[in-house]
């Protein structure tokens, strides 16, 4: 079978230059084979389609027939084209009706737009009237559009129900509906919408479910509003090759304090073409952005707090290539299509199995590899044995590149692009400087002082400036059962450069370290950090000075821009938070608590 193209849920492209079968080979299945409309042949042979993937080759036919289906497929195995050519193949001729004969629900309003545009490419001949409705798009528009009449609406569950309520949206003539990621849309909290909008259509219409995943939540929701459904269930894509799609899975332990530094050095050495970085919170990704910037990286933050209008400049952005890193929450990004996107990174271990599924199904598609890189804090170690039970996918655990790997990876680079002046470029201009020069240095010494010219304008030198982070390794007797925090055998340690063992700076976040007289330690978290000029030395003496304890019982201190964390003996830390607070840190009133994990 052919590869699937780089756009997601199309049909696969044709190869004209191909060889043809052997004589004893049966001839490729193509989208004729399915029996749909000459219209639609033609569309998606000027698009340059003729096989289908397996997903539409499995769902077509039934689909056309009017059984349900239940399908389990990725994003990316071409399900769009699954549902969207049986619409279009059983529509009636334009201007037979005013109100839609189909109805897509989907999560997102990215999703919404990218369903509709492909629907209206296979439809074109047809005439097929298409309309995305999704919030933030302004609603006068959308009520025109549905009193001109339309043949199919995409829709994301509130703004369908909030049409359905209005009586803008009548589904009295609605034959179709197609609930696409709909393990999506129950995680974003739309089973009530999706259960108010079935209860409004008619009792005898078609039901199509795709999902990536099936939950129990799924499978009840299928038994219930799916009459005797086909259930299909497809793997991601094959390439030529009939290998499944590289897409390689790292995974780095670091501490939560060292996580900025180690993205940062793990983007320098994977020099990713575009990447999405996905955090938890709107904060976290508003101060990621912040900090790649600082780093050099041309990043983009997108999370639910945007406009839509922001949401569209930042995709517009990253398309165009002015933006290589989108920092976003995963309701954000959920729906996008990037087609040149490279690397997923969880900036935290995905909170279950499901999550990460979708996250890494956005590379590897079309035959072309991608990248999951997944940042765990020691706590959160067990959470990525679940994943691999759950994915049946190896997830290899790293060490974060040191500043050698950094700048040998800035050498390869350099030396790259020397290679490719010296073989596009007419180089005489630059004659007169190096004849200039060789009077007095050797060639050799000319040429090594504009290597380390052209190394240190790409940000070369700056490898030399930073510091190693440490590394922090599972104890081989830990079973990586979970380390602090996340079970009693969990036994954690921190080895490398600028550490001095558990409990060092930059040790692992949160759980009990022992320094070398064998007292148990805990991290405080203190409000306050660079920002508000604090040192360590503030920290040590408003500690011994509102406290009994003395500089000695300290542990590490870590200072961040806006907060800091302090070890101090597990036995005095309630009186020193209690100290702290009644007192003050360079004059001012302070938050301490012990850290959260």
């Amino acid at each position: 079978m052919n590869d699937t193209p780089d756009t997601p849920d199309t049909p696969a492209p044709s190869t004209p230059d191909a060889p043809a079968p052997a004589a004893d080979e049966p001839p490729p299945f193509t989208f004729a084979d399915l029996a749909l409309r000459p219209e639609l042949l033609e569309a998606l042979a000027t698009l340059g389609y003729e096989e289908p993937t397996p997903i539409q080759r499995e769902a077509i036919p039934p689909v056309i027939a009017g059984r349900d289906l239940l399908g389990q497929a990725a994003t990316g195995t071409g399900k769009t084209a699954a549902f969207a050519l049986p619409i279009l193949h059983r529509m009636p001729p334009l201007g037979a009706g005013t109100h839609p004969v189909a109805l897509v629900l989907v999560p997102t309003r990215e999703l919404a737009v990218q369903v509709s545009e492909a629907i209206h490419r296979y439809g074109k001949a047809q005439g097929a009237r298409v309309l995305p409705i999704y919030g933030g798009q302004p609603m006068q528009r959308q009520l025109k559009a549905l009193q001109r009449g339309v043949d199919v609406v995409v829709a994301t569950p509130g703004r369908a129900l909030d049409h359905i309520n209005r009586n803008t949206l009548r589904l009295a003539g609605l034959q179709m509906v197609v609930l696409d990621e709909a393990d999506e849309m129950l995680d974003m909290g739309f089973a009530e919408d999706i259960e108010s909008i079935l209860a409004a259509t008619p009792e005898g219409r078609q039901t199509v479910l795709f999902s990536a995943t099936m939950p129990g939540r799924i499978d009840k929701m299928a038994r219930k509003h799916l009459r005797d459904p086909i259930r299909i269930q497809i793997e991601r894509e094959r390439t030529a090759s009939g290998e499944a799609p590289q897409v390689r899975q790292n995974a780095f332990i670091v501490s939560r304090f060292h996580k900025p530094a180690a993205l940062g050095r793990i983007l320098d050495v994977e020099a990713p073409t575009a990447a999405i970085v996905f955090c938890r919170t709107r904060d976290q990704v508003d101060q990621l952005t912040e900090t790649l910037n600082g780093r050099g990286h041309r990043a983009e933050a997108l999370h639910g707090g945007m406009t839509q209008e922001q949401r569209d400049k930042v995709m517009n952005r990253l398309r165009a290539g002015t933006a290589e890193l989108l920092v976003a929450t995963d309701v954000a990004a959920r729906g996008l299509d990037i087609e040149q996107l490279t690397h997923v990174v969880n900036y935290d271990v995905p909170a279950a199995p499901e999550a990460y599924v979708h996250r890494i199904g956005r590379v590897g598609r079309a035959g072309r590899e991608g990248v999951a890189i997944t940042l765990a804090e020691p706590r959160e170690h067990r959470m990525l044995k679940t994943i691999e039970r759950v994915t049946k996918q190896k997830i290899t655990v790293e060490k974060i590149p040191t500043v050698a790997d950094l700048h040998a990876r800035r050498l390869d680079a350099t030396r790259a692009a020397l290679h490719e002046i010296l073989v596009s470029d007419d180089l005489e201009q630059s004659r007169v400087v190096v004849d200039t020069l060789s009077d007095e240095f050797d060639l050799m010494q000319i040429a090594l002082a504009a290597v380390k010219l052209a190394h240190d304008a790409t940000g070369g030198h700056e490898s030399d400036e930073q510091d190693e982070i440490p590394d922090v390794q599972v104890r081989p007797d830990s079973g990586g059962s979970g380390g602090p925090g996340g079970g009693p055998k969990g036994k954690w340690e921190k080895r490398g450069p600028g550490g001095s063992g558990p409990g060092g700076p930059g040790g692992p976040g949160g759980g009990k370290k022992r320094p070398t007289d064998g007292r148990p330690m805990t991290r405080l978290f203190i409000g306050a950090g660079r920002v508000a000029q604090i040192r360590p030395a503030d920290l040590v003496g408003a500690i011994t000075g509102e406290s009994h304890i003395t500089g000695k019982d300290i542990g590490s201190i870590q200072i961040s821009d806006k907060f800091s964390l302090v070890e101090v003996p597990e036995g005095d830390a309630d009186q020193v938070i209690a100290a702290l607070k009644a007192g003050t840190i360079k004059g001012k009133k302070t938050m301490v608590r012990r850290e959260k994990f």
